[in-house]
């Protein structure tokens, strides 16, 4: 009778342990569901958002771990698992990181920074920031710093790329009065006689005005070095801005500017542009923040065609190119141009050029015709993926 006893005993506790079991089971592949779905609402694109969030099933429970920037997608998701009834502990490493000890803010220091999809040399170049240019820095790995751009792109940039800033520097430099190279490519020097280089300058560089006179420019860069810049290759920030006319003849003749210049993958300064680093930089340097790649600007604007109806097409507009979608396979956005009328575009391809859809023009491009996607109009259109510089400032504010 008491070895009946105990069997029954044993097998309550084994149907009692795997019910648990099951309902902890239940509760992994519900949270893990949970996670999934944040991340799809809160950080669809990895590019501009981070949101990598794990689960460990220790003997204590639950636990989150993981790291995102994104504090609203972590309380969203820790409601959810409230009201569902789930316990876990918050562990998740919520950037910018606690070891930056202030330093999360940085400007752009030398020309044109090299931005990697991987915190070493050998990784890809996945873009490209200009001088002067403000961004959020998130952590540090090695000597390596994940840095966010104004076009919310997330990459890596080594220590020389950058003048790591606290908020009150940060806050000093925004407020200081302002310079913008226009001329497509040029120096800075240690006098106005033009006899020592202190760096390289592209289109777009932003500096501090430290004084003037009737030739040159004084400015200051990001980390204090101080040299002089020709009054006809630049001009004041708020005279430039305060110019601009967001109209697409502006881009055109902007556009035209870099003829020639080559291609480079990762790209986006007048030293090389890949085709969606092009684009940027020709609606940047008219007052525009645009996303950086053509599979992100091609969601932003209005749509203007599908068809290939090239007579729907304004200046301005950007044309999108690459596989189709099918039964089996999604549309993939591989390349981006510019409609600068007279069945015209201009493109980033093995270097700035411009290629014609009229299949009796002598630079017919049968190849990206015979791929061609759709049109997005993107010039003064209201639009949250687009940024006025005028409005929203990015760069100075």
């Amino acid at each position: 009778m008491k070895r009946i006893l105990l069997t029954k005993a044993f097998v309550l506790i084994l149907i009692t342990l795997n019910n648990s079991c099951g309902v902890r089971m239940g509760q992994k592949k519900i949270l893990a569901s949970e996670i999934e779905q944040i991340k799809n609402t809160f950080a669809p694109d990895k590019r501009t958002a981070l949101f990598n969030i794990d689960v460990l099933d220790g003997p204590s429970g639950f636990t989150l771990i993981g790291e995102t920037n994104l504090p609203r997608a972590i309380d969203s998701l820790e409601a959810v698992l409230s009201e569902k009834g789930i316990v876990a502990t918050n562990e998740v490493n919520v950037l910018p990181a606690d070891n930056l000890e202030g330093m999360t803010k940085a400007v752009i220091n030398i020309s044109a920074a090299n931005l990697r999809s991987n915190p070493k040399h050998s990784a890809e170049l996945a873009t490209q920031a200009t001088l002067g240019t403000v961004v959020n820095v998130l952590k540090k790995e090695g000597d390596w710093y994940l840095i966010q751009t104004p076009d919310k792109y997330l990459a890596w940039v080594d220590p020389g790329g950058i003048q790591l800033m606290n908020n009150a520097e940060i806050t000093a430099w925004k407020s200081s009065e302002k310079i913008i190279y226009t001329y497509t490519y040029g120096h800075a020097f240690s006098s106005i006689d033009a006899e020592n280089r202190i760096s390289d300058i592209v289109a777009g560089s932003i500096l501090k005005l430290v004084g003037s006179d009737e030739s040159h420019f004084k400015i200051a860069f990001p980390d204090g070095r101080q040299a002089y810049i020709s009054k006809d290759e630049a001009q004041e920030y708020e005279t430039w801005l305060s110019s601009l006319d967001y109209t697409a003849n502006s881009l055109i003749e902007t556009s035209k500017t870099l003829m020639g210049v080559p291609y480079l993958w990762g790209g986006t300064s007048t030293k090389g542009v890949d085709c969606s680093g092009y684009t940027k930089t020709i609606y940047f340097l008219n007052g525009m923040v645009i996303p950086r790649d053509a599979s992100q600007q091609v969601h932003a604007g209005k749509p203007v065609d599908s068809i290939a109806d090239f007579s729907k097409l304004e200046k301005g507009d950007l044309l999108f190119f690459g596989r189709k979608a099918t039964d089996s396979t999604a549309e993939k956005v591989v390349h981006v141009g510019m409609w600068i009328g007279d069945k015209q575009f201009i493109h980033s391809s093995e270097m700035v050029r411009i290629s014609s859809v009229d299949e009796e023009s002598p630079n017919y491009d049968a190849f990206n015709v015979g791929r061609y996607l759709r049109t997005q109009r993107l010039l003064n259109e209201d639009d949250p993926l687009l940024q006025n510089l005028t409005i929203n400032q990015p760069i100075k504010d």
